[in-house]
């Protein structure tokens, strides 16, 4: 999906999906103690959700998918991006605000999440925040199945199902199963197939490693919607 696909990316989880994440991050960037003006996104893919972001802060993105970060460009043609592992960056700056949308699920072990916070918290001004918006956390998990995609005006179009599958017993990861059906502007179809690891981890464990990496801990439970629970790390400014 990041590789190969990525050209797909804009058909496959368009644009405009993103508006509402947008509303929700610009919520807990305000729980700052100082005034967010420029932003670190980690993981942030084909930059569909900095797209929204870009007009109100001045927005830095890293991926670890360099086809991604290609899809991002040629939509924020005048945002910097920068290729890099949320787990290891470090860029010898900080920012008011770091944020980490659902790229953080791929995280699969405590110590991977652990490091990407770690990332956030040295990226971090005193007094800016960083906000994480995981799919699932394992308190509140549920396998279920989605689907989604769009037209392109060109002709072309992307259609894809997903289906979650249960952990296993003391399992920390969950397994999805994506199935593709791509339209070229000819007319011609591409099938595809892809399984996605992804991490299932306790909000008491999401709290306990924020706070071991430096932050002070909210816990935001959204209503409807998405249904998901969404953190903030406040980094204290002494």
């Amino acid at each position: 999906m990041y590789g190969a696909l990525a050209r797909w990316w804009p058909l496959i989880s368009p644009a405009e999906v993103y508006e509402d994440d947008a509303r929700s991050t610009a919520e807990l960037f305000a729980l700052a103690e100082r005034p967010v003006r420029d932003v670190l996104e980690l993981g942030s893919g084909g930059g569909h959700l900095a797209h929204h972001l870009r007009e109100r802060w001045t927005m830095t993105l890293v991926d670890l998918a360099p086809e991604m970060l290609a899809v991002s460009r040629a939509l924020n043609p005048d945002v910097e991006h920068l290729l890099g592992d949320m787990r290891e960056l470090r860029l010898g700056r900080t920012f008011d605000a770091v944020l980490v949308h659902d790229a953080i699920d791929y995280m699969t072990t405590l110590d991977d999440l652990a490091a990407a916070f770690r990332t956030a918290y040295a990226h971090c001004r005193p007094g800016g925040v960083a906000a994480f918006f995981p799919d699932h956390v394992a308190d509140t998990f549920e396998p279920g199945t989605d689907c989604g995609g769009s037209d392109a005006p060109d002709g072309s179009g992307a259609r894809y199902l997903e289906w979650s599958h249960p952990p296993g017993p003391g399992e920390t990861t969950v397994t999805t199963e994506y199935t593709f059906t791509l339209r070229a502007a000819d007319g011609t179809v591409e099938l595809a197939h892809e399984a996605h690891r992804t991490g299932l981890f306790a909000v008491a464990d999401w709290q306990r490693l924020l706070g071991d990496a430096g932050f002070e801990v909210v816990t935001v439970r959204e209503e409807g919607g998405a249904d998901r629970t969404l953190f903030a790390g406040r980094r204290p400014r002494a």
